[in-house]
């Protein structure tokens, strides 16, 4: 059962995250400062807001150090998001292809 509930969480967890995807990949067609990049980084931060919330809880069952990465992983995706919303960068790249990493470790 447990194993049933966690499985079907990492499952939303990859959807959102392909979701996030999409939204990024849509965002770089679009360019920085537009409506579909301030759309993607909003929906991405809020996104590692809430992983990170998770990571964060002692319950969590991943391994301390594991949690500790992907916190930092968290911060640095938010990061790269409020640059690309003041214009400062266009790395829609490189936080596709980190969230196609993690995403990738979910299946």
């Amino acid at each position: 059962m447990a194993s049933d509930s966690s499985h079907s969480a990492r499952t939303r967890e990859k959807e959102a995250l392909e979701k996030a995807i999409q939204k990024l990949a849509a965002a770089k067609s679009s360019g920085p400062l537009t409506p579909e990049s301030f759309e993607a980084t909003d929906y991405l931060r809020r996104l590692w807001s809430i992983f990170i919330s998770d990571l964060c809880n002692e319950e969590n069952g991943l391994p301390a150090e594991l949690r500790a990465s992907l916190i930092s992983i968290g911060f640095w995706v938010r990061r790269e998001a409020d640059a690309i919303d003041r214009g400062a960068s266009t790395n829609f790249d490189g936080l596709i292809d980190i969230n196609r990493i993690i995403a990738d470790g979910l299946a």
